[in-house]
C-alpha cells in the first residue's frame, strides 16, 4: 500500500510551500498557465489603475481578484511594465507610506480609451483552456494515485492500462492533421 503525504489536509498536490511559491509566479511551467503577452500586461495595468492607484503588489492581487485567479502576472512582468508606462507618461508613480504608488493620467486614460473593444486580456478565447486541462490532468493522477495507495493489485494493473490507453488517444490527438 502506497504512503500518502500530508501535505497540511489539502489533499493531493503540491505542498503548501510550492502553492505558495506557484501564487507568486515561481514553478514548474506545466503548473504555471500560459504566459500573459506584454500588451496584455499593459492593457491590464491601465484598466486596474483607471479604478484608483495602487502600488504594484496592489496591481498584482486586482488582476487576479478579477480574473477569478485564472491570471496572475508576476513581479517580473509587473513593475518593469509600470516602470515602461510611466516613462511613456501613461502612468505616475509616487512614494506614499515607502512604497511607489501609481495612478494612471489622462495620457493613460486615452491610451485605454483608444484600444479596439476588447474583453479584458484573461477573457481571450481560449484563455483558461490551459487551466481546464491542467485540473483534468491533476483530477486523473489524483485517482490513480488512489488506486495505487488502496487499490488491489488488479486494480492497479487495470488503471495502468487505461492510462496507457489515454496517454496514446492524447498522442494520436496531437498526430491528427
Amino acid at each position: 500500500m502506497g504512503r500518502r503525504h500530508d501535505h497540511g489536509g489539502h489533499g493531493w498536490g503540491p505542498p503548501p510551500h510550492v502553492r505558495k511559491l506557484m501564487r507568486q509566479g515561481f514553478g514548474p511551467p506545466w503548473m504555471m498557465g500560459p504566459k500573459a503577452r506584454r500588451g496584455d500586461v499593459r492593457a491590464g495595468i491601465l484598466g486596474v489603475l483607471a479604478d484608483r492607484p495602487m502600488h504594484g503588489y496592489e496591481v498584482i492581487g486586482e488582476l487576479e481578484q478579477r480574473s477569478g485567479g485564472r491570471w496572475r502576472p508576476s513581479p517580473g512582468s509587473i513593475y518593469p511594465t509600470l516602470q515602461m508606462l510611466e516613462d511613456e507618461g501613461l502612468v505616475k508613480g509616487q512614494e506614499q507610506e515607502g512604497r511607489k504608488v501609481f495612478e494612471i493620467t489622462d495620457a493613460g486614460r486615452e491610451a485605454l480609451a483608444a484600444r479596439p473593444e476588447q474583453g479584458a486580456p484573461w477573457d481571450e478565447p481560449g484563455a483558461d483552456q490551459f487551466g481546464d486541462l491542467r485540473n483534468a490532468a491533476f483530477q486523473l493522477g489524483a485517482a490513480a494515485m488512489q488506486v495505487a495507495g488502496t487499490g488491489t493489485g488488479e486494480q492497479v494493473a487495470r488503471t495502468k492500462e487505461i492510462l496507457d490507453e489515454a496517454r496514446k488517444k492524447i498522442y494520436g490527438i496531437l498526430a491528427e492533421t
